[in-house]
């Protein structure tokens, strides 16, 4: 028992000095700052604004990162939701609502500086912008009853338009399909006619510049026409 108690005095003794070893340092540390304050101050003021400042651009960073992630998670979920439309919704739209539904998927595709400029007097030109290669494109959208085909001078309306805006590509995008001329128009000048069964896969996921590949192709022949005239009709 009495061996107990020396050990906890011997404990207690230990402790003691080392707390006053420490307000000893602390009073020695605070001596010599005051002594020296005039000398070290702008280190210390200089330590004390790269912590602020480190401190601050930490935050900026971090609060970016969060920005970012927000946006992406943001631009993700819009492109899965404007995939998931059907050419039904589209339908529905109103012309200066499928011209914007048409930008969105450029835009989705990694098209770049894209803009709705169609209105009244717009030259033929609905959308405009640059092609993930950075080529400037113009695209007029037509969204009409699917019964109704685009004719030959509507194409070349187009082309018209790309002279005016000195653009490289020339996309046509319709709901409906092109008549046989408007469709050789199309295929003989460059321009890339997204017809309604173009539309559908592009608005399932192909991107468009995968669609100048079959540019021209998939209306179908006139087992096919005659199937949608008695759908559409």
């Amino acid at each position: 028992m009495a061996a107990r108690k020396k050990g906890r005095s011997a404990s207690r003794k230990r402790r003691e000095a080392r707390l006053k070893a420490g307000a000893w340092s602390g009073v020695v540390a605070l001596a010599l700052l005051l002594t020296f304050w005039s000398t070290i101050w702008p280190y210390v003021m200089g330590g004390l604004v790269l912590g602020a400042g480190g401190g601050g651009g930490w935050w900026l960073w971090k609060t970016d990162r969060l920005v970012r992630g927000d946006d992406r998670r943001w631009r993700h979920e819009e492109a899965v939701r404007a995939g998931h439309r059907t050419l039904a919704e589209v339908d529905a739209m109103d012309g200066t609502q499928f011209e914007d539904f048409v930008a969105d998927l450029c835009r989705r595709d990694g098209c770049t500086k894209v803009r709705r400029v169609g209105r009244t007097g717009d030259d033929g030109a609905d959308v405009r912008g640059r092609l993930p290669d950075g080529r400037t494109m113009v695209i007029q959208c037509k969204r009409y009853n699917p019964k109704r085909k685009i004719s030959n001078g509507e194409v070349r309306n187009l082309l018209g338009s790309q002279v005016h805006f000195k653009a490289e590509v020339a996309v046509f995008v319709t709901t409906t399909y092109f008549s046989a001329p408007a469709e050789r128009c199309a295929v003989q000048n460059g321009v890339v006619a997204v017809h309604r069964d173009h539309l559908g896969l592009w608005n399932n996921g192909a991107a468009l510049p995968s669609l100048t590949a079959v540019n021209g192709a998939g209306q179908g022949d006139h087992r096919h026409r005659t199937l949608r005239k008695d759908t559409y009709e």
